[in-house]
């Protein structure tokens, strides 16, 4: 019997697009039931970027696991906590001489954009939001709002309020000449548009097709929600935690947010964690238990995530990450270049890269082709036609090597397949 297609909710979807089990992981490969070898593009949707059972992970959880140490306590005080928080802030924070306050809540990146949403709201007493065209922000109601993904917006069998939307820099109507025009329009007392309490936005928006923010538009939009006395929101809940060759996806674009969500790769090896930092001026304005989760931070994910700090203690492993990078974008421009009647894009920022291919079918049956030939990544963007290539950092230069070779040899296979 297949249990999983009998018992378990039609909602599943991944499982639908690899339908193997999976019984093992090793960096950047699984290993099915059958015996069968995958290279992990995907990396758990950008969970999973110190790879799949981090050995050194692997070991401290073992290690805390047999002390008897405590798994579960709310919000308590725990030496995996403290631990954590000391790490964070002398191995990130003080070097880049970032001052923010640490909150954390449920454990998925979605808890943590309600939180910011909720205290963005309370900082200013405003409720409008302004979020993207194309970002995506969870799947809860008022992440949900911020989503602009119209099949899970209608999902919600309610109206999702209080968000306004604006063209992301590069799609259609964006740009520096739209924030003009909001500007005006927020300054002009009788527009009728009031100021909102935030901006929600990410610098590379992963789910909506590896879009990426420039130095010139980000910093125009910090000026614009600080003359307005708006909240900064950088959702880097996928492209945070080093994935594009900086701990943080804005380093590079002088800017200061007032608040940064993070969860996914935060918690170290798949352990759930979410993480918002919050500028000390606003975080003054929590009442103790005014937000509250049950699994706020619990500590097998403060132990792993701590672990994770120490790839951050010096450059080597950003410039390993860069590389890699630099490598991975070379490797889809060879791909675009070799088809240019097809009018193939490749963007993105250290290793979440990517290739539009203009076709979500096409893209699907690329990926289809991919994961029988031992190869798993996940499409994105308008209608899947993104290919979107985030594995873990770790990725030993052989497998990236490999696994690039399989998506080449899928998308000629592809591409033959559709012309007819």
């Amino acid at each position: 019997m297949d249990w999983f297609a009998t018992y378990e909710s039609d909602i599943r979807a991944y499982s639908r697009a690899y339908p193997a089990v999976f019984v093992k992981g090793d960096n950047a490969r699984q290993i099915d039931e059958e015996g069968k070898e995958y290279i992990d593009f995907y990396a758990g949707a950008g969970v999973l970027n110190f790879g799949h059972n981090n050995p050194k992970m692997t070991t401290a959880l073992v290690e805390y696991l047999q002390s008897g140490g405590v798994i579960h306590t709310l919000d308590m005080m725990t030496p995996p906590k403290r631990e954590f928080i000391k790490a964070f802030v002398e191995t990130i924070l003080k070097p880049r001489e970032m001052d923010y306050k640490l909150q954390f809540m449920g454990p998925t990146g979605t808890n943590a954009v309600e939180a910011a949403l909720k205290l963005a709201r309370k900082v200013t007493k405003r409720e409008t939001v302004v979020s993207f065209t194309q970002g995506f922000h969870g799947m809860t109601l008022g992440a949900l709002a911020c989503t602009a993904n119209h099949y899970f917006r209608q999902a919600a069998g309610v109206p999702l309020l209080n968000v306004s939307r604006c063209p992301f820099e590069t799609h259609e109507g964006g740009g520096l000449q739209t924030l003009d025009t909001l500007r005006a329009m927020y300054q002009n007392t009788s527009s009728g548009v009031e100021a909102p309490a935030a901006f929600i936005v990410e610098i590379v928006q992963a789910e909506g097709g590896v879009n990426v923010a420039s130095k010139g538009w980000m910093q125009a939009l910090q000026k614009l929600a600080k003359d307005l006395g708006s909240l900064l929101i950088i959702d880097d809940i996928q492209a945070g935690c080093g994935r594009t060759g900086q701990y943080f996806s804005f380093e590079d674009l002088d800017i200061d947010p007032d608040i940064i969500t993070l969860a996914k790769g935060i918690g170290g090896m798949g352990t759930p964690m979410a993480m918002n930092l919050v500028k000390p001026e606003h975080d003054k304005h929590w009442q103790p238990g005014e937000h509250t989760g049950t699994f706020r931070g619990q500590n097998l994910s403060f132990v792993a995530g701590r672990e994770a700090l120490r790839y951050f203690d010096d450059d080597t492993f950003m410039q390993q990450t860069q590389a890699k990078g630099e490598m991975m974008r070379q490797q889809l421009q060879e791909i675009a270049d070799s088809y240019p009647d097809h009018g193939f894009e490749v963007r993105g920022k250290g290793m979440m890269q990517a290739i539009d291919v203009k076709d979500g079918t096409l893209s699907k049956a690329v990926a289809k082709d991919c994961f029988e030939n031992g190869m798993l990544f996940g499409p994105c963007g308008i209608g899947g036609e993104v290919m979107k290539m985030i594995p873990p950092l770790t990725i030993p230069d052989e497998d990236l090597k490999q696994g690039f070779a399989i998506l080449k040899e899928a998308l000629e296979r592809q591409i033959k397949v559709h012309a007819h």
